[in-house]
């Protein structure tokens, strides 16, 4: 069975896509499972094992011209597909594949997209406690009966290394082929109350330093980010590299798959590190870590859950900030410490 999912944009739903994908071919073995993504996604997409081909689409949950649905929809429609899995809610995201007459057409709705989405999975069915399951669980459930709860525990998501890509990445940021990275992962997505302060990523460093002097900090994320990874870096009073604004996404997703351990904030590069399987200590402050914290045994959480948390606002609603500034570097460091034991522990 040829099989084809439409991904979402969001960087974080492509890695919780992977065990969906996984599961998939579990059960049909000698199937294909192909997917439509927007380039702001692909490179995850191709860290997948699973995935056999990945088609690009400018934009898959947002409007497409007519005339460029339509010599997509012809695309799609020669690699023959049985069946297609479609990620997003908007009902224009399955208008492609109905286009592109693959017969049996899955999702996540409430309603049949006017008759687009043939098989639909209710998006609210079997919530957790109250609340919307997280999006791997969504994900998952749709490799199985729609009338039934998930059955047993979602596995972890999971991206295969590319160690040709790795090395060049660390050509690309300047890196020598036996530095050992410790990567800090200061974005946070438009949300600056995610931000833990610079003045205690400072700290960590120095800590992290005087502990690992063979580590070399690297700090990664948007070019928005770079005055805050500036500060960060001099504060620090240690050599730290500041690769935000420099990268590509290929080259930042090799640069955490090869790191000796990485720190974050709530992000999706946070989520990209759990499925390299890094050791990895993510930093939690106005979101909720039991809705979506790292899916890696290999991970560990720092949280407050102060009072007014979690509130998911992209600001603090009362200008404190306490539920980040709250948690301190001693606290992230030791379980810092603690995750990379877990690796050692893992490699004897």
């Amino acid at each position: 069975m040829r099989t084809l999912i439409v991904a979402t944009e969001s960087l974080a739903d492509a890695v919780m896509t992977q065990p969906l994908v996984a599961l998939l071919r579990r059960f049909d073995p000698v199937g294909n499972v192909d997917v439509l993504a927007g380039a702001a996604v692909v490179p995850v997409f191709e860290a997948m094992a699973e995935v056999e081909q990945v088609v690009l689409c400018e934009t898959t949950g947002g409007r497409l011209r007519p005339w460029a649905a339509l010599l997509l929809a012809r695309r799609l429609d020669a690699l023959r597909h049985d069946r297609v899995f479609v990620l997003p809610h908007a009902k224009r995201a399955a208008l492609v594949p109905w286009l592109a007459r693959i017969p049996v057409r899955i999702g996540l709705s409430g309603d049949t997209r006017w008759g687009l989405i043939n098989q639909p999975h209710r998006v609210d069915a079997f919530r957790t406690s109250g609340h919307a399951r997280p999006a791997v669980e969504r994900f998952a459930h749709l490799a199985f009966d729609a009338s039934q709860p998930l059955p047993g525990q979602v596995p972890a998501p999971s991206l295969a290394r590319d160690l040709q890509r790795e090395s060049a990445a660390r050509v690309h940021a300047g890196l020598a082929p036996d530095d050992r990275l410790l990567v800090l992962c200061v974005t946070v997505e438009g949300a600056p109350s995610r931000r833990w302060p610079a003045r205690h990523w400072a700290s960590l460093i120095a800590h992290a330093c005087e502990a690992w002097p063979e580590l070399t900090p690297v700090l990664v994320g948007d070019l928005v980010d770079r005055s805050f990874a500036t500060e960060i870096a001099a504060l620090s009073g240690c050599v730290t590299r500041n690769l935000c604004g420099e990268q590509s996404l290929v080259d930042t997703l090799a640069i955490l798959a090869q790191a000796e351990a990485v720190v974050s904030h709530d992000s999706a590069l946070m989520h990209v590190a759990a499925a390299y399987g890094r050791p990895l200590v993510a930093v939690f402050g106005p979101t909720d870590p039991r809705a979506g914290a790292p899916r890696s045994v290999r991970a560990k959480v720092e949280w407050l859950a102060q009072e007014c948390s979690p509130c998911d606002s992209p600001t603090c609603r009362f200008g404190h900030g306490r539920c980040l500034s709250g948690v301190r570097p001693e606290s992230v460091f030791a379980s810092l410490q603690a995750a990379m034991r877990l690796v050692a522990r893992d490699i004897r």
